[in-house]
């Protein structure tokens, strides 16, 4: 798969699931969509958990606001 932005991956994946959801697409056309589909699932799924593990730490700053920091 060529590399893609998530925001590409997002709407490539909407696009497979309104082409799936149609019923109108033929069988072996309806696998390779699939294939696909799940391909960019799990791309998508590993793009946000990297984005969580540098967000997920909220540390407490003096004056008592919030500042995020970023994990390696």
């Amino acid at each position: 798969m060529k590399q893609k932005s998530f925001e590409e991956a997002i709407e490539r994946l909407d696009e497979i699931v309104t082409n799936l959801e149609t019923g109108e697409v033929a069988l072996e056309e309806s696998i390779k969509l699939f294939e696909e589909g799940m391909q960019l699932s799990k791309y998508c799924m590993e793009k946000l958990t990297e984005a969580e593990r540098k967000l997920q730490k909220l540390a407490r700053k003096e004056d008592g606001d919030f500042q995020l920091e970023l994990m390696p």
